[in-house]
């Protein structure tokens, strides 16, 4: 089995880039439909990194990484990465200036390349008993996330692929399918609700004749996209546990599907995005079902799958996410008091790309 490195700033838009691609009618390509789900809040180490064991070529780790109580003090206790992670509670920080703290140890962010040094810090600074310590420096092993033990065993794991925003959920989220936060470097409940006004892959389907469809279940939070209020793209939104078995066996799944999970706990029906403090076993649930149901669907030979993370969540990742040679994509400078410019990229995160037509255990890029 290999793994495949993607550049840094296809991260995000690697859907969108691969999308119009397979549908130049110049290129011939087995691919009609692409299936996107992008969960929550864990980095790559945590979820995938263990999965070394099964294929020393993945990028994980093997014990040896480590993090300082303090990384000031040249006798602060060591907290080793380790393979005892099960349920996360409290969820651990990840604001913009809590992530500069975890790749850079301060808010000195000149190293070059990135330490990946203060993890543990940042986590004693909102819990100094030392279990979110702890916490983010520990991952699961591959018998504990079962779906993804089989998924990287049998398709492909890209262990380069990193958060396009050194923040949290919404501006990672934004990204996804637009290529920028339009600014966004935190999660601002007036400006999403306002909704943002860039454009997105969904207005370049359309303007192509390429369908496409939103399969949610709590909430569709690509409607903080402005442009997909209008009432041309009602029609665009089904509701997931009514119309995403019944359409994928039906073979009438559309070209580009995002698909959306449950990011609320509700009566008889738990969180199944995986954002700490909720259950990943939910989260596993989740994944195997949409990857059964498009298995057993007609369209499966025309399918790629892909299943990403918005952003890391505040869990450690030993490799320097990059710090240099990174382009803003707009030119958009981010608000007071960071001012950030979009010129270094988030932590990595867990990406697993699947379909028929990747060889057992090898990546594609």
């Amino acid at each position: 089995m290999g793994t495949e490195r993607i550049s840094p700033m296809a991260s995000k838009v690697f859907a969108m880039l691969l999308l119009l691609l397979l549908h130049n009618p110049i290129q011939a390509s087995p691919i009609k439909t692409i299936v996107v789900l992008v969960m929550e809040n864990r980095s790559f180490d945590h979820m995938l990194g263990w999965m070394k064991k099964l294929n020393p070529k993945i990028n994980g780790v093997d014990g040896s990484e480590w993090n300082a109580l303090s990384v000031t003090d040249p006798n602060s206790k060591r907290f080793y990465f380790d393979n005892k992670s099960h349920y996360v509670d409290p969820d651990p920080g990840h604001s913009f200036q809590a992530i500069r703290e975890q790749i850079f140890g301060s808010a000195d962010t000149s190293a070059h390349p990135a330490p990946m040094i203060g993890f543990a810090q940042e986590a004693y600074s909102m819990d100094n008993t030392t279990n979110m310590s702890r916490s983010v420096m520990n991952g699961f092993p591959p018998n504990k996330v079962p779906v993804y033990q089989a998924l990287v065993s049998e398709f492909a794991v890209f262990d380069r692929w990193f958060a396009s925003v050194p923040s949290s959920t919404q501006p990672n989220r934004l990204f996804v399918h637009s290529g920028t936060s339009g600014g966004a470097t935190s999660n601002i409940g007036s400006l999403l609700a306002k909704g943002y006004p860039q454009r997105t892959i969904f207005e370049d389907l359309d303007a192509a004749g390429i369908s496409f469809g939103i399969y949610y279940q709590n909430l569709p939070t690509t409607l903080f996209y402005r442009n997909l209020r209008k009432l041309k793209y009602v029609g665009k939104f089904h509701e997931y546990g009514l119309s995403f078995k019944k359409d994928a066996k039906a073979g009438k799944l559309p070209g580009y599907v995002v698909v959306e999970q449950r990011y609320f706990d509700l009566k008889g029906s738990p969180a199944n995005d995986d954002h700490p403090s909720h259950d990943v076993y939910q989260g596993q649930v989740f994944v195997k079902e949409v990857y059964e149901t498009l298995r057993a669907s007609p369209q499966w030979n025309q399918t790629l799958f892909v299943i990403t993370y918005d952003e890391h969540g505040g869990f450690y990742d030993h490799v320097p996410t990059p710090v240099r040679g990174v382009p803003s994509p707009d030119g958009i400078v981010g608000p007071e008091p960071f001012n950030f410019t979009f010129n270094r990229l988030g932590v990595r995160v867990p990406t697993i790309v699947i379909s028929p037509w990747i060889e057992k255990g090898t990546g594609k890029s």
